[in-house]
């Protein structure tokens, strides 16, 4: 399995393995193990809602003790980590996926997807996948990315939350 096989498969059915919103932190814990909170629920409890719970590049938004929210957050031109229920047999990958390389890769597995207009100006675009509702947020390279080219947009973050 490869991060893109991971990132098309989240596109198209807004689970990333067997993660998905609507479940209990504690079923998200026992598949990936003790997330890293968010500072916010070590201050006040576990109780407080909307914060995330980390595992290197994965999050997870609790709402009410139970995810409320997925995203997959990569940095151009640098190695970032994946738990190995979302991306086995890696410890590590290469986090610089081009925007067209992701929406050609979209198109080849048949999942639709349309511009984001909410999430596209300035230097950023941003697409919504159809019928998952997967938001992917493109940009450009900033400062601390070292993408190899410095004009293509690059993803920085795929995310799915519920209502």
């Amino acid at each position: 399995m490869t991060l893109m096989n991971v990132l098309v498969d989240f596109a198209r059915t807004g689970r990333v393995g067997a993660l998905h919103c609507g479940m209990s932190l504690a079923e998200a814990e026992d598949l990936l193990g003790p997330g890293r909170p968010h500072p916010a629920h070590i201050m006040k409890g576990p109780d407080i809602d909307g914060y995330p719970y980390s595992w290197g590049g994965l999050s997870l938004v609790v709402t009410q003790r139970a995810v409320s929210g997925i995203s997959i957050s990569l940095w151009p031109g640098s190695t970032a980590h994946l738990p190995p229920l979302v991306l086995p047999d890696s410890e590590s990958f290469d986090a610089t996926v081009l925007r067209e390389d992701l929406i050609t890769a979209l198109d080849t597995a048949g999942c639709d997807h349309e511009v984001n207009s909410v999430l596209t100006f300035g230097e950023q675009s941003s697409i919504l996948t159809r019928p998952a509702e997967v938001c992917a947020v493109f940009s450009l390279p900033g400062r601390d990315h070292h993408g190899p080219h410095r004009d293509r947009h690059y993803l920085d973050v795929m995310h799915k939350h519920t209502a």
